[in-house]
């Protein structure tokens, strides 16, 4: 309670010296919770190291136990210049009135409680104190310093006695966002909002959240996330955050939104139509899910884009009023406060009476040669106006511009597998595919034999050609008489000599093996061998 005043009466120095006006002032006004520094540190109440520091004078204000230069001290701790912010008296009486711009009487922690002379518990020069903790409009917890006393914390209640005559803001700490709470999400029915409660100084004990629509609180809406229900359709949010800290005057913020849109389901499962479209075939459309679940799921078919009358269940029976036209449907989900939701499945083909019938198969005449002409001759089908289309494949694969009923095997064919795919197609119909085989393609060589003979061997060169294979190879045998000779061809051609023939005319045979595509094949001649 002393200031930077020396002289002051002797009265006044007893009176703060005295135990009765000095430390537990009235329990009738206020309850203390400790006494001196160590004893106060002893049940968990600090003094922000001024034990240490109390030699030392801040404010100017006199240095020891004294309530001026501890508050002036404790104002420093938070950050308020070293020098004092008025010129004039430091007396306790005097700050109030120095200061009137920012003393009020509301309490906050870090705000410092100022009492005016001869108002309990101080003397003719005032007192100040520095409040700790802010337990509510009407009750405060202070640290305090007296001249020619003690340090104490002390509970004051405002209708004990002892509440200070104001409280003065010079850096008042208070729970202050470092970054703003946020709502994020998208107001709807459904959509779920969620606080980000943003980072406070100090940090806070909790931090609560209350959601209001259109101003009312919500009835158990206090988690940071809330999902709106039907009821606040069209309502304005807001989102109330309370950061608190034991001893710190908690901060808030409030969050408003838009207007709860209407809520939109999200399609889970997409229904699909399965079955076949044709004529006295059932249809028949897959489960659909949303998120949420909506109350009312109808459906509706349709054909050609027109509502089929009656036709609102999971199935669907083609008849014959559905011939050559599309068929599709449409799943409408609902409920209070949501948009309506529409899945569309992907439509069929136009509806077929049944598929061209084969009584008896195609097949393919001719030789499976190169150069060669296949013909095909079609089957018997139902209905017998069926019109029949035509693919020549080569080892399964389209061949170019082959789709004549005739084809003539080429060179690009030997070795491989050819087939027919005949199609089979008629108006409300379901196309009919058949495939008909032919043996691998193979080529007939021609073999060419010249000989030159002595008395003593015959010289046979051989020459094979073929379509698509000009110069084959393959194992050949040579006979002259009774003598036989086997040899091979290689890239089309042979030379065998035989010895050991008889003299005169004798005939020539030779067979040739073949290959796996060129067919075998065998040329005669004769030789006529001199004595």
């Amino acid at each position: 309670m002393r200031t930077t005043k020396l002289l002051v009466g002797v009265f006044v120095l007893l009176a703060l010296a005295m135990p009765s006006t000095v430390g537990k002032f009235s329990l009738t006004t206020s309850t203390y919770l400790c006494t001196g520094y160590a004893g106060c540190q002893a049940a968990g109440y600090g003094n922000a190291g001024y034990g240490q520091a109390s030699s030392k004078m801040y404010w100017r204000m006199y240095s020891g136990h004294n309530c001026t230069n501890y508050v002036a001290y404790r104002l420093i701790q938070n950050g308020i210049p070293a020098t004092r912010p008025w010129e004039g008296n430091g007396n306790a009486s005097n700050w109030g009135v120095a200061m009137a711009g920012i003393t009020d009487q509301t309490p906050t922690v870090g705000a410092v409680a100022w009492y005016k002379p001869h108002v309990t518990p101080a003397g003719s020069n005032g007192h100040v104190a520095y409040v700790e903790q802010v337990i509510s409009d009407t009750e405060i917890i202070v640290s305090e310093d007296y001249w020619g006393g003690d340090f104490y914390w002390r509970r004051i209640t405002k209708t004990g006695g002892g509440w200070p005559s104001g409280f003065i803001h010079f850096n008042d700490r208070v729970v202050a966002p470092t970054t703003a709470p946020a709502i994020v999400g998208t107001p709807a029915v459904g959509a779920p909002l969620e606080v980000a409660t943003g980072a406070w100084t100090p940090t806070p004990s909790s931090v609560t959240v209350q959601w209001l629509a259109d101003g009312a609180a919500i009835p158990g809406a206090t988690a940071p996330t809330y999902v709106p229900t039907p009821d606040v359709k069209g309502k304005p949010l807001t989102a109330q955050v309370t950061a608190q800290l034991d001893g710190y005057t908690a901060g808030q913020a409030v969050l408003a939104t838009a207007p709860v849109a209407p809520g939109v389901f999200q399609p889970a499962e997409v229904p699909a139509i399965q079955g076949v479209a044709e004529v006295g075939q059932t249809l028949t459309l897959t489960s659909s899910s949303w998120a949420p679940q909506p109350a009312k799921v109808t459906t509706q078919w349709y054909a050609d884009g027109a509502a089929i009358p009656d036709a609102t269940g999971a199935t669907l029976v083609l008849t014959r009023d559905h011939i050559d036209r599309i068929i599709s449907a449409r799943v409408t989900a609902s409920a209070s406060g949501y948009r309506k939701s529409i899945s569309t499945p992907p439509e069929t083909t136009a509806v077929l009476a049944k598929p061209v019938a084969i009584v008896s198969p195609s097949r393919v005449k001719g030789a499976p040669e190169v150069g060669t002409r296949l013909v095909a001759k079609a089957g018997t089908v139902k209905p017998t106006d069926a019109t029949a289309t035509y693919a020549w494949l080569r080892n399964g694969q389209p061949i170019a511009k082959a789709t004549n009923p005739t084809y003539t095997v080429r060179r690009a064919d030997l070795g491989s597998a050819l087939s027919l795919q005949v199609t089979l197609t008629r108006r409300h119909f379901r196309d009919t595919t058949e495939s008909v085989a032919v043996a691998p393609i193979t080529t007939v060589p021609e073999v060419k034999v010249r000989t030159d003979a002595s008395r003593k061997r015959v010289v046979v060169d051989i020459r094979v050609k073929a379509l698509g294979a000009r110069k084959p190879d393959g194992a050949i045998t040579v006979s002259i008489g009774k003598r036989t000779v086997e040899a091979q061809v290689v890239a089309g051609s042979a030379r065998v000599v035989v010895r050991g023939a008889k003299a005169g005319t004798r005939p020539v045979v030779v067979s040739y093996a073949g290959t796996d595509f060129v067919q075998p094949a065998v040329a005669e001649s004769s030789v006529d061998i001199p004595r």
